[in-house]
């Protein structure tokens, strides 16, 4: 049965053991949500069911256009949603993306019967800080649908 509480933590509320599977030399900003759900799924199960293999419209106008990240639109078994695959362990699965101004990371990590999404970036230039302050709260706003949501596609597959 899928929970619908969707929790969360931000900046330094983020477990040191979650920051440690980062691969930034230096993390400006970090948040994570995790959803309890008995949903049985690897981590790169849940990225795809939350991503897709290739970013959709909405994903490449704010992934590209306002953040500036430089996605694949190609589907491969590298990348999720145009993210390169930058690492993984047996119970999580690291995205890596860039822009001329910040360096982003998404981290999906199943355990105990949740799975959690967490996000890390590291403004590389000045207007890395600005234009990711003025997207966090819509960010954070949608996260715990984003994993809802792929919940409801893995439940649905099976």
């Amino acid at each position: 049965m899928t929970g619908s509480l969707v929790e969360s933590a931000v900046g330094t509320r983020v477990p040191g053991s979650v920051r440690a599977l980062s691969s930034l030399s230096r993390i400006d900003y970090a948040d994570l949500f995790t959803l309890s759900t008995g949903q049985q799924a690897t981590p790169e199960q849940w990225a795809r069911a939350m991503f897709g293999d290739v970013p959709d419209a909405a994903e490449r106008f704010i992934w590209g256009a306002l953040l500036g990240l430089r996605l694949s639109r190609e589907r491969s078994p590298d990348t999720v949603a145009g993210w390169r695959i930058n690492g993984r362990g047996g119970d999580w699965i690291r995205l890596g993306a860039a822009s001329w101004f910040l360096t982003c990371e998404l981290l999906v990590r199943t355990s105990g019967g949740q799975v959690s999404l967490g996000t890390f970036l590291r403004y590389d230039r000045p207007p890395g800080r600005g234009v990711w302050r003025a997207l966090s709260a819509v960010h954070r706003l949608l996260v715990p649908g984003v994993l809802r949501d792929a919940a409801s596609r893995l439940r649905d597959v099976r």
